[in-house]
């Protein structure tokens, strides 16, 4: 596999994690790791990405945590944080493991430009010292030490609290930062739920985000089994604290896709993540696509809701053999097909 930009850039400048004890965050989707194993006294991952994290799960050289937060012990020293797209997780990352690994740590950060990497400078400012010492490929790398005592790390505190309503229903929804819909209730999931029919049996949210349209339904349709899927630990901590604040029950757990996923499910039902990073990417809801009717019952149904500019249409008709348009706006239409 090619490395990232960003892994470019460290890639010049690896004399900064000789002998060093490095622990590696953040938005990392190639194998840079296994690089760094090669000038480090330890290298090892913290992700809050599923997938990833099965890359990694049975390396013998890398130690790979998989959550919301780095609860196990670490000999980490050095933080190389790899800037996420969304400077609130990037803020939620570097204060949970700065309380965890404390003063002394040396820190790299490094990104896209246009990402907003610029602002670890003012970020990490009450820490210690913080300072770009290379740029190429359109992206920064930053170093500095953190100085300073940190506050210790609440993972309640992160979570933003807001409401839902929909038809005469009111769901608390609780959310982490870098979760799809933190804050706000996305205008595609109302639109998909405006359509959806009644449910029954074992019904899968897929991508479930901070849990709103898995809560939805089960409001509405109490006597499902709802399975809440996601591929970011972020999502799946935000999923079952919105459950959890609205009495309702469900199994939320990650997946890679249908990687986890153990039931023949009567409807599969998604708000699909099309991006990864900066670029458009949904070769995810592709698989789930293509996939969907060895997950399905006799007759079980897909339905999700997507911008209209995706092509998902064929990808479903070759899959499933027809695929309904059952509602649009400007922006989005609400795509059905039965098994």
């Amino acid at each position: 596999m090619s490395y990232s930009a960003p892994s470019q850039i460290t890639q010049r400048q690896l004399a900064y994690f000789e002998g060093k004890h490095v622990l590696i965050a953040g938005e990392l989707t190639d194998d840079f790791p296994l690089e760094l194993v090669k000038h480090c006294a330890s290298t090892s991952i913290f992700t809050t990405n599923y997938g990833y994290y099965k890359q990694f799960e049975n390396n013998d050289s890398i130690e790979c945590h998989f959550g919301s937060e780095l609860t196990e012990n670490t000999n980490a020293d050095m933080i190389l944080l790899y800037w996420p797209k969304a400077k609130a997780e990037a803020e939620y990352l570097l204060m949970m493991l700065l309380a965890k690994l404390g003063k002394g740590t040396e820190i790299v950060v490094v990104g896209e430009n246009r990402s907003g990497v610029k602002s670890i400078e003012k970020m990490f400012a009450d820490f210690g010292p913080i300072n770009k010492f290379d740029s190429a490929r359109r992206c920064s790398f930053y170093w500095g030490q953190c100085t300073e005592s940190v506050p210790a790390f609440n993972l309640q505190s992160w979570f933003k609290e807001y409401q839902v309503q929909f038809e005469e229903h009111t769901i608390e929804v609780r959310s982490l930062p870098g979760v799809f819909s933190h804050g706000e209730f996305d205008k595609g999931s109302e639109l998909l739920l405006q359509t959806l029919p009644t449910l029954r049996g074992h019904v899968l949210d897929f991508g479930c985000g901070a849990g709103v349209l898995g809560s939805v339904m089960k409001t509405l349709n109490p006597k499902i089994h709802l399975d809440m899927v996601d591929i970011s630990a972020l999502a799946i901590a935000s999923s079952i604290e919105t459950l959890k604040a609205n009495n309702l029950d469900g199994k939320v757990f990650a997946s890679d896709v249908y990687s986890d996923t153990k039931e023949n499910y009567q409807f599969i039902v998604s708000n699909p993540p099309f991006h990864a990073g900066l670029k458009t990417h949904y070769s995810s809801t592709e698989e789930l696509l293509e996939k969907a009717p060895q997950n399905l019952t006799h007759e079980g149904q897909l339905i999700l809701v997507a911008n209209s500019f995706l092509q998902y249409p064929p990808i479903i008709e070759k899959a499933f053999g027809e695929c309904l348009t059952l509602a649009k706006n400007n922006k989005f239409k609400i795509y059905a097909a039965q098994k």
